[in-house]
């Protein structure tokens, strides 16, 4: 049990939590650099556009670069500062963590789809994603899937329940029980919406948008009690298993 506590704290610590998840930055760069230049595709996930064009804006065609240089160095700070604060980092705990998504993406992909069902018609979203996942190379599903799992945690779960949950405790005096539903829930609801915004939104329908809105509040109640990194491999795992295979 002691063992168990201190794995559950641990992995939760920016200096296990955010290495964890570098991966995914560098294998989604690396794939959608190798799409852009070699098949020609220009795709970039929704979340990741959302972000980098803050900087596009501000320094032209400089500014992928200097997002993605950014993001390194704002992680690199929080690992580092946990590190002097907390001492070294230690691989069985990566093992854990590794496993314990894979174990978190499979549940997710059951307990998400049997809940759509229940409520909807029997598995219509998950045949509708698949099918619009046949349009796309292996490749790009692939590299959309490791996006998803990256940008969009740092986008809804970092950045917008992370704000939620600030605005209810400090605005609105919510107790942190209050405060964590107000935040799980208005965040899958924004995470959903954000999926029929824009150009490349997809038409609204209400199977898509319920399943999307249930995968949101269980995203944002995991971020909110096992943290960013253990929630960016689940959501970038479960991406896969939906997308890829």
């Amino acid at each position: 049990m002691q063992a168990l506590r201190s794995y559950w704290a641990l992995s939760r610590a920016p200096r296990y939590s955010v290495t964890f998840a570098l991966p995914l930055l560098l294998l989604y760069e690396l794939l959608a650099a190798a799409l852009s230049r070699f098949a020609g595709e220009q795709m970039r996930n929704g979340a990741d556009v959302i972000l980098r064009s803050f900087f596009i804006a501000a320094a032209g065609s400089r500014g992928p670069l200097i997002f993605v240089l950014c993001v390194i160095a704002v992680c690199i700070w929080f690992i580092a500062r946990d590190l002097r604060r907390s001492g070294k980092l230690e691989a069985r705990i990566f093992a854990w963590m590794t496993a314990e998504s894979a174990v978190l993406a499979l549940a997710f992909g059951l307990v998400i789809g049997t809940i759509t069902a229940r409520l909807l018609t029997p598995f219509a979203p998950l045949a509708a994603g698949a099918a619009q996942a046949e349009t796309m190379g292996l490749g790009a599903r692939l590299m959309l899937s490791l996006g998803a799992g990256l940008y969009e945690e740092i986008l809804f779960r970092v950045l917008l329940v992370s704000g939620l949950l600030l605005l209810a405790r400090r605005v609105f005096g919510f107790r942190p029980l209050l405060a964590n539903t107000f935040a799980v829930a208005v965040g899958a609801l924004i995470f959903s919406a954000f999926h029929y915004i824009g150009a490349y939104g997809d038409p609204f329908r209400l199977d898509s948008f319920v399943f999307r809105a249930i995968a949101g509040v269980a995203f944002s109640a995991l971020y909110v009690f096992r943290g960013f990194g253990i929630t960016a491999w689940t959501h970038a795992l479960y991406d896969v298993l939906v997308l890829v295979f």
